[in-house]
Protein backbone atom coordinates (compact mmCIF):
# COMPACT_ATOMS: atom_id res chain seq x y z
CA UNK A 1 0.00 0.00 0.00
CA UNK A 2 1.40 3.55 -0.60
CA UNK A 3 1.86 5.19 2.35
CA UNK A 4 1.15 8.68 0.56
CA UNK A 5 -2.25 7.81 -0.24
CA UNK A 6 -3.12 5.85 3.15
CA UNK A 7 -2.23 9.45 5.02
CA UNK A 8 -3.47 12.31 2.46
CA UNK A 9 -7.21 11.53 3.49
CA UNK A 10 -6.31 11.91 7.21
CA UNK A 11 -4.51 15.32 6.80
CA UNK A 12 -6.04 18.86 7.83
CA UNK A 13 -6.82 21.31 4.95
CA UNK A 14 -4.42 24.04 5.42
CA UNK A 15 -2.62 26.60 3.06
CA UNK A 16 0.84 28.41 2.94
CA UNK A 17 0.33 32.67 4.59
CA UNK A 18 -0.42 34.74 1.96
CA UNK A 19 1.40 37.16 3.72
CA UNK A 20 4.65 34.71 3.70
CA UNK A 21 3.56 33.76 0.04
CA UNK A 22 3.50 36.83 -1.46
CA UNK A 23 7.09 37.25 0.03
CA UNK A 24 8.66 34.97 -1.55
CA UNK A 25 7.51 35.39 -4.97
CA UNK A 26 8.60 39.03 -4.87
CA UNK A 27 11.79 37.73 -3.41
CA UNK A 28 11.65 35.30 -6.23
CA UNK A 29 10.98 37.74 -8.85
CA UNK A 30 13.89 40.61 -7.37
CA UNK A 31 16.20 37.13 -7.61
CA UNK A 32 15.48 37.30 -11.38
CA UNK A 33 16.55 40.71 -11.65
CA UNK A 34 12.44 41.70 -12.22
CA UNK A 35 11.15 45.08 -10.74
CA UNK A 36 9.16 44.43 -7.77
CA UNK A 37 7.47 46.53 -5.42
CA UNK A 38 7.04 45.04 -2.19
CA UNK A 39 3.63 46.07 -1.06
CA UNK A 40 2.26 42.41 -0.42
CA UNK A 41 4.38 41.40 2.97
CA UNK A 42 3.72 43.99 5.85
CA UNK A 43 7.39 43.73 7.27
CA UNK A 44 8.56 46.58 9.68
CA UNK A 45 10.87 49.02 7.09
CA UNK A 46 12.92 49.95 10.68
CA UNK A 47 15.39 48.74 12.16
CA UNK A 48 16.17 47.84 15.90
CA UNK A 49 17.57 50.06 17.71
CA UNK A 50 20.47 49.57 18.56
CA UNK A 51 21.12 49.85 22.41
CA UNK A 52 18.68 46.93 22.17
CA UNK A 53 20.52 44.89 19.91
CA UNK A 54 23.68 45.43 21.98
CA UNK A 55 21.41 44.12 24.77
CA UNK A 56 20.55 40.53 22.62
CA UNK A 57 24.68 40.80 22.06
CA UNK A 58 25.23 40.93 25.42
CA UNK A 59 23.18 37.99 26.18
CA UNK A 60 23.46 35.64 23.57
CA UNK A 61 25.36 33.44 26.65
CA UNK A 62 22.14 32.82 28.46
CA UNK A 63 20.76 29.64 27.32
CA UNK A 64 18.79 28.20 30.11
CA UNK A 65 14.95 27.60 29.75
CA UNK A 66 12.99 30.51 31.04
CA UNK A 67 9.58 30.12 33.01
CA UNK A 68 7.22 29.23 30.57
CA UNK A 69 4.88 32.45 31.98
CA UNK A 70 7.69 34.79 30.86
CA UNK A 71 11.02 36.35 32.87
CA UNK A 72 9.17 37.96 35.29
CA UNK A 73 11.48 41.16 34.68
CA UNK A 74 10.07 41.63 31.32
CA UNK A 75 6.85 40.79 32.44
CA UNK A 76 6.67 43.72 35.16
CA UNK A 77 8.61 45.95 32.26
CA UNK A 78 5.80 45.15 30.05
CA UNK A 79 3.23 46.17 32.89
CA UNK A 80 4.98 49.76 33.18
CA UNK A 81 5.39 50.73 29.96
CA UNK A 82 2.05 49.98 29.33
CA UNK A 83 0.68 52.03 32.51
CA UNK A 84 3.27 54.84 31.31
CA UNK A 85 2.24 54.80 27.63
CA UNK A 86 -1.47 53.79 27.81
CA UNK A 87 -2.61 54.04 31.42
CA UNK A 88 -3.14 50.43 31.83
CA UNK A 89 -3.77 49.09 35.34
CA UNK A 90 -1.70 45.92 34.22
CA UNK A 91 -0.14 43.41 37.07
CA UNK A 92 2.95 41.00 36.01
CA UNK A 93 0.82 37.59 36.98
CA UNK A 94 -1.78 38.46 34.07
CA UNK A 95 0.92 38.53 31.21
CA UNK A 96 2.30 35.84 29.58
CA UNK A 97 5.27 35.82 26.98
CA UNK A 98 5.55 34.26 23.68
CA UNK A 99 7.74 33.16 20.63
CA UNK A 100 5.87 35.84 19.14
CA UNK A 101 2.00 36.94 19.59
CA UNK A 102 1.11 34.99 16.48
CA UNK A 103 1.36 31.74 18.96
CA UNK A 104 -0.24 33.47 21.86
CA UNK A 105 -3.07 33.89 19.88
CA UNK A 106 -3.21 30.15 18.68
CA UNK A 107 -2.94 29.42 22.21
CA UNK A 108 -5.62 30.83 23.23
CA UNK A 109 -7.70 29.03 20.84
CA UNK A 110 -6.57 26.17 21.29
CA UNK A 111 -7.06 26.52 25.79
CA UNK A 112 -10.97 26.58 24.82
CA UNK A 113 -12.19 22.61 23.61
CA UNK A 114 -15.58 24.66 22.23
CA UNK A 115 -15.64 27.74 20.97
CA UNK A 116 -16.76 30.01 18.10
CA UNK A 117 -14.32 32.55 16.46
CA UNK A 118 -15.78 35.39 15.46
CA UNK A 119 -13.69 37.67 12.69
CA UNK A 120 -14.97 41.05 11.29
CA UNK A 121 -13.96 40.98 7.64
CA UNK A 122 -11.40 42.05 6.48
CA UNK A 123 -9.50 40.85 9.15
CA UNK A 124 -5.61 39.54 9.49
CA UNK A 125 -5.17 35.95 7.69
CA UNK A 126 -3.98 34.07 9.99
CA UNK A 127 -7.05 34.12 12.45
CA UNK A 128 -9.03 31.94 10.59
CA UNK A 129 -6.36 29.09 9.97
CA UNK A 130 -5.51 29.46 13.51
CA UNK A 131 -9.46 28.81 14.75
CA UNK A 132 -9.88 25.89 12.40
CA UNK A 133 -6.69 24.14 13.61
CA UNK A 134 -7.80 24.49 16.99
CA UNK A 135 -10.91 22.78 16.31
CA UNK A 136 -13.27 25.73 16.37
CA UNK A 137 -15.97 27.14 14.34
CA UNK A 138 -15.10 30.69 12.55
CA UNK A 139 -17.94 33.11 11.61
CA UNK A 140 -16.80 36.12 9.44
CA UNK A 141 -18.86 39.57 9.78
CA UNK A 142 -18.96 41.50 6.40
CA UNK A 143 -17.50 45.26 7.14
CA UNK A 144 -18.10 48.24 4.83
CA UNK A 145 -16.09 51.19 2.62
CA UNK A 146 -18.23 53.43 4.40
CA UNK A 147 -18.15 52.41 7.97
CA UNK A 148 -13.97 52.56 7.31
CA UNK A 149 -14.25 48.61 7.72
CA UNK A 150 -15.36 48.90 11.14
CA UNK A 151 -18.03 46.19 13.06
CA UNK A 152 -20.29 48.43 14.52
CA UNK A 153 -22.50 47.60 17.52
CA UNK A 154 -25.60 46.75 15.81
CA UNK A 155 -23.86 44.56 13.21
CA UNK A 156 -22.61 42.42 16.98
CA UNK A 157 -25.32 42.53 18.86
CA UNK A 158 -27.56 41.21 15.82
CA UNK A 159 -24.95 38.23 15.34
CA UNK A 160 -24.92 37.57 19.20
CA UNK A 161 -29.24 37.77 19.10
CA UNK A 162 -29.13 34.66 16.28
CA UNK A 163 -26.39 32.35 16.81
CA UNK A 164 -27.13 28.60 16.41
CA UNK A 165 -25.60 28.02 19.56
CA UNK A 166 -25.68 30.56 22.21
CA UNK A 167 -24.08 28.79 25.23
CA UNK A 168 -20.67 28.29 23.07
CA UNK A 169 -18.10 30.18 24.13
CA UNK A 170 -17.53 33.06 21.68
CA UNK A 171 -14.29 34.85 21.21
CA UNK A 172 -14.32 37.94 19.01
CA UNK A 173 -10.30 39.09 17.49
CA UNK A 174 -10.61 42.39 17.32
CA UNK A 175 -7.39 44.14 15.94
CA UNK A 176 -7.08 47.81 15.56
CA UNK A 177 -4.63 49.86 13.90
CA UNK A 178 -6.26 47.38 11.86
CA UNK A 179 -4.02 44.77 9.64
CA UNK A 180 -5.15 45.06 6.57
CA UNK A 181 -7.13 48.45 6.94
CA UNK A 182 -4.76 50.69 8.37
CA UNK A 183 -7.80 51.96 10.42
CA UNK A 184 -8.86 52.30 13.98
CA UNK A 185 -11.76 53.13 16.46
CA UNK A 186 -12.31 55.90 18.40
CA UNK A 187 -13.24 55.84 22.52
CA UNK A 188 -16.91 56.35 21.40
CA UNK A 189 -16.91 53.09 19.19
CA UNK A 190 -15.22 51.51 21.31
CA UNK A 191 -17.29 52.02 24.27
CA UNK A 192 -20.42 51.47 22.23
CA UNK A 193 -19.04 47.79 21.18
CA UNK A 194 -17.93 46.89 24.68
CA UNK A 195 -21.96 47.56 25.80
CA UNK A 196 -22.74 44.88 23.82
CA UNK A 197 -19.59 42.45 24.36
CA UNK A 198 -20.52 42.51 28.17
CA UNK A 199 -24.55 42.35 27.68
CA UNK A 200 -23.59 39.16 25.59
CA UNK A 201 -20.40 38.10 27.58
CA UNK A 202 -18.25 38.09 24.40
CA UNK A 203 -14.72 37.37 24.82
CA UNK A 204 -12.03 39.57 23.12
CA UNK A 205 -8.41 39.25 22.07
CA UNK A 206 -7.77 43.14 21.32
CA UNK A 207 -4.69 42.47 19.52
CA UNK A 208 -2.79 46.09 19.67
CA UNK A 209 0.24 44.92 17.64
CA UNK A 210 0.05 48.31 15.97
CA UNK A 211 -1.55 50.33 18.36
CA UNK A 212 1.86 51.94 19.26
CA UNK A 213 1.94 52.93 16.16
CA UNK A 214 -1.42 55.01 15.93
CA UNK A 215 -0.69 58.14 14.35
CA UNK A 216 -3.17 60.26 16.46
CA UNK A 217 -1.92 60.73 20.61
CA UNK A 218 -5.02 59.82 23.22
CA UNK A 219 -5.64 56.47 21.15
CA UNK A 220 -8.51 54.48 22.85
CA UNK A 221 -8.62 50.27 23.82
CA UNK A 222 -11.45 48.59 24.43
CA UNK A 223 -9.56 47.44 27.42
CA UNK A 224 -10.28 50.84 29.06
CA UNK A 225 -14.54 49.89 28.51
CA UNK A 226 -14.18 46.12 29.28
CA UNK A 227 -11.33 44.84 31.33
CA UNK A 228 -13.16 42.07 32.65
CA UNK A 229 -13.14 40.35 28.91
CA UNK A 230 -10.46 41.52 27.42
CA UNK A 231 -7.58 40.06 26.11
CA UNK A 232 -4.62 42.26 24.72
CA UNK A 233 -2.11 41.21 22.93
CA UNK A 234 1.05 42.59 21.41
CA UNK A 235 4.67 42.58 21.41
CA UNK A 236 7.67 44.19 19.67
CA UNK A 237 7.57 43.13 15.78
CA UNK A 238 6.22 46.29 14.92
CA UNK A 239 6.59 49.47 17.07
CA UNK A 240 10.38 48.22 17.84
CA UNK A 241 11.18 46.72 13.95
CA UNK A 242 11.46 43.39 15.13
CA UNK A 243 9.29 40.84 13.51
CA UNK A 244 12.13 37.93 13.40
CA UNK A 245 12.75 38.40 16.94
CA UNK A 246 9.96 36.56 17.73
CA UNK A 247 8.69 38.32 21.22
CA UNK A 248 4.92 38.71 22.19
CA UNK A 249 2.78 39.26 25.07
CA UNK A 250 -0.79 38.69 26.07
CA UNK A 251 -2.68 40.41 29.21
CA UNK A 252 -5.31 37.85 30.72
CA UNK A 253 -7.04 39.53 33.22
CA UNK A 254 -7.70 37.18 36.50
CA UNK A 255 -11.59 37.76 35.94
CA UNK A 256 -11.55 34.85 32.98
CA UNK A 257 -11.10 32.40 35.83
CA UNK A 258 -8.77 29.73 34.75
CA UNK A 259 -7.57 31.16 31.05
CA UNK A 260 -4.27 31.89 32.16
CA UNK A 261 -2.91 28.88 33.85
CA UNK A 262 -4.69 26.58 30.59
CA UNK A 263 -2.91 28.89 28.31
CA UNK A 264 0.29 28.34 30.20
CA UNK A 265 -0.30 24.62 29.94
CA UNK A 266 -0.68 25.27 25.55
CA UNK A 267 2.58 26.93 25.69
CA UNK A 268 4.27 24.53 27.92
CA UNK A 269 3.17 21.89 25.74
CA UNK A 270 4.24 23.85 22.23
CA UNK A 271 6.92 26.21 22.41
CA UNK A 272 7.56 26.26 26.10
CA UNK A 273 9.11 29.51 26.28
CA UNK A 274 9.85 32.39 24.48
CA UNK A 275 14.05 32.19 23.82
CA UNK A 276 15.99 33.65 26.76
CA UNK A 277 18.15 36.38 24.92
CA UNK A 278 15.44 37.53 23.37
CA UNK A 279 13.32 38.04 26.68
CA UNK A 280 16.30 40.02 27.84
CA UNK A 281 16.93 42.34 25.08
CA UNK A 282 13.31 43.01 25.19
CA UNK A 283 13.22 43.78 28.95
CA UNK A 284 16.29 46.54 27.70
CA UNK A 285 13.35 47.56 25.31
CA UNK A 286 10.15 47.94 27.21
CA UNK A 287 12.63 49.46 30.13
CA UNK A 288 13.89 52.48 28.12
CA UNK A 289 11.20 54.60 27.82
CA UNK A 290 12.63 57.67 26.15
CA UNK A 291 14.06 55.55 23.62
CA UNK A 292 10.82 53.98 22.61
CA UNK A 293 9.24 57.80 22.77
CA UNK A 294 11.98 59.43 20.10
CA UNK A 295 12.07 56.14 18.12
CA UNK A 296 8.16 55.91 17.74
CA UNK A 297 7.77 58.89 17.37
CA UNK A 298 9.65 58.98 14.09
CA UNK A 299 8.24 56.19 12.66
CA UNK A 300 4.39 57.67 12.97
CA UNK A 301 5.97 60.88 11.03
CA UNK A 302 7.18 58.97 7.92
CA UNK A 303 4.33 56.32 8.17
CA UNK A 304 2.10 59.03 8.22
CA UNK A 305 3.27 60.97 5.40
CA UNK A 306 3.49 58.36 3.18
CA UNK A 307 0.46 56.54 4.19
CA UNK A 308 -1.07 60.20 2.97
CA UNK A 309 0.65 60.32 -0.32
CA UNK A 310 -0.35 56.97 -1.01
CA UNK A 311 -4.19 57.38 -0.48
CA UNK A 312 -3.76 60.90 -2.35
CA UNK A 313 -2.37 59.76 -5.20
CA UNK A 314 -4.72 56.45 -5.23
CA UNK A 315 -7.94 58.67 -4.73
CA UNK A 316 -7.43 60.92 -8.08
CA UNK A 317 -7.39 58.33 -9.93
CA UNK A 318 -10.29 56.57 -8.82
CA UNK A 319 -9.70 54.19 -6.56
CA UNK A 320 -11.86 54.30 -2.99
CA UNK A 321 -9.28 54.52 0.00
CA UNK A 322 -9.14 55.67 3.55
CA UNK A 323 -6.23 57.34 4.71
CA UNK A 324 -4.31 55.25 7.22
CA UNK A 325 -4.84 55.74 11.50
CA UNK A 326 -1.86 53.64 12.27
CA UNK A 327 0.82 50.95 11.11
CA UNK A 328 1.18 50.88 7.72
CA UNK A 329 -1.48 49.22 5.36
CA UNK A 330 -3.60 50.81 3.28
CA UNK A 331 -7.07 48.87 1.91
CA UNK A 332 -8.06 50.33 -1.54
CA UNK A 333 -10.95 49.13 -3.19
CA UNK A 334 -11.01 49.24 -7.34
CA UNK A 335 -14.31 48.29 -7.26
CA UNK A 336 -15.05 51.94 -9.23
CA UNK A 337 -13.18 49.95 -12.03
CA UNK A 338 -14.98 46.90 -12.37
CA UNK A 339 -16.41 46.96 -15.74
CA UNK A 340 -13.17 47.44 -16.98
CA UNK A 341 -11.79 44.79 -15.06
CA UNK A 342 -14.24 42.38 -16.14
CA UNK A 343 -13.59 43.52 -20.04
CA UNK A 344 -10.21 42.10 -19.22
CA UNK A 345 -11.27 38.94 -17.80
CA UNK A 346 -10.34 39.84 -13.75
CA UNK A 347 -12.98 38.87 -12.14
CA UNK A 348 -11.47 38.07 -8.67
CA UNK A 349 -8.88 40.11 -6.14
CA UNK A 350 -6.61 37.10 -6.82
CA UNK A 351 -7.02 37.35 -10.19
CA UNK A 352 -6.00 41.96 -9.61
CA UNK A 353 -2.76 40.88 -7.35
CA UNK A 354 -1.52 38.05 -10.36
CA UNK A 355 -2.38 40.83 -12.98
CA UNK A 356 -0.43 43.57 -11.39
CA UNK A 357 2.66 41.74 -9.96
CA UNK A 358 2.79 39.72 -13.43
CA UNK A 359 2.24 43.02 -15.93
CA UNK A 360 3.92 46.04 -13.38
CA UNK A 361 5.48 44.08 -10.76
CA UNK A 362 3.46 45.46 -8.33
CA UNK A 363 2.32 42.99 -5.28
CA UNK A 364 -0.16 43.89 -2.93
CA UNK A 365 -2.69 40.98 -0.96
CA UNK A 366 -6.19 39.77 -2.67
CA UNK A 367 -8.94 41.22 -0.35
CA UNK A 368 -10.29 37.72 -0.57
CA UNK A 369 -7.09 36.61 1.98
CA UNK A 370 -8.34 38.49 4.66
CA UNK A 371 -12.25 36.92 4.40
CA UNK A 372 -13.87 39.51 1.67
CA UNK A 373 -15.44 38.05 -1.51
CA UNK A 374 -13.52 36.56 -3.87
CA UNK A 375 -15.31 39.22 -6.25
CA UNK A 376 -15.10 42.39 -4.26
CA UNK A 377 -11.73 43.84 -5.66
CA UNK A 378 -10.17 44.74 -2.54
CA UNK A 379 -6.58 44.49 -1.89
CA UNK A 380 -3.81 44.86 1.13
CA UNK A 381 -1.24 47.06 0.14
CA UNK A 382 1.55 47.25 2.54
CA UNK A 383 3.41 51.08 1.97
CA UNK A 384 6.75 49.91 3.31
CA UNK A 385 8.82 49.63 0.53
CA UNK A 386 11.86 51.81 1.82
CA UNK A 387 15.28 52.04 4.25
CA UNK A 388 13.55 52.80 7.38
CA UNK A 389 17.05 53.30 8.77
CA UNK A 390 17.29 56.94 7.25
CA UNK A 391 15.18 57.69 10.62
CA UNK A 392 17.89 56.83 12.70
CA UNK A 393 20.87 57.52 10.24
CA UNK A 394 19.34 61.50 9.07
CA UNK A 395 20.02 63.98 11.72
CA UNK A 396 16.80 66.15 10.05
CA UNK A 397 14.82 63.19 8.88
CA UNK A 398 15.24 63.32 5.24
CA UNK A 399 11.74 61.53 4.38
CA UNK A 400 12.91 59.58 1.27
CA UNK A 401 9.88 56.94 -0.30
CA UNK A 402 11.05 57.17 -3.78
CA UNK A 403 10.31 53.23 -4.54
CA UNK A 404 6.89 53.43 -3.15
CA UNK A 405 5.94 56.97 -5.04
CA UNK A 406 7.25 54.68 -8.06
CA UNK A 407 5.22 51.83 -7.15
CA UNK A 408 2.55 53.97 -6.65
CA UNK A 409 2.19 55.65 -10.26
CA UNK A 410 2.81 52.34 -11.60
CA UNK A 411 -0.08 51.37 -10.30
CA UNK A 412 -1.95 54.39 -11.25
CA UNK A 413 -1.03 53.97 -14.35
CA UNK A 414 -2.06 50.77 -14.93
CA UNK A 415 -5.80 51.31 -13.74
CA UNK A 416 -5.78 54.82 -16.48
CA UNK A 417 -4.85 52.34 -19.37
CA UNK A 418 -7.56 49.99 -18.48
Amino acid sequence: MNTVNTINSYLRESKHSETLLINQMSLTRAENNQTVYKFGFGQSPFPVPKLITQSLVDAAHRKEYMNVQGHLPLRQAIADFHQDRENKQWHSDDIIIGAGSKILLFCVMAAFEKAEILLPAPSWVSYEPQAKLAGHKATWLTTKFDNKWHLTPEQLDHYCNNREEPDTPLILVLNYPSNPTGQTYNSAELADLAGVMRKHNVIVIADEIYSLLTYKKGYASIADFYPEGCIVSSGLSKWCGAGGWRLGFMHIPPQLGNLMQTVIGVASETYSCAPSPIQIAATAAYNNLELADKFIGKQISLLNEISEYCSEQLSIVGVKVHVAEGGFYLFPDFSNFTERLIARDIETSEQLTAALMEEVGVALLPGSAFGMSEFSFTTRLAFVDFEGAQIINDVELKHDFEKVKQGIKELCDWLIAL
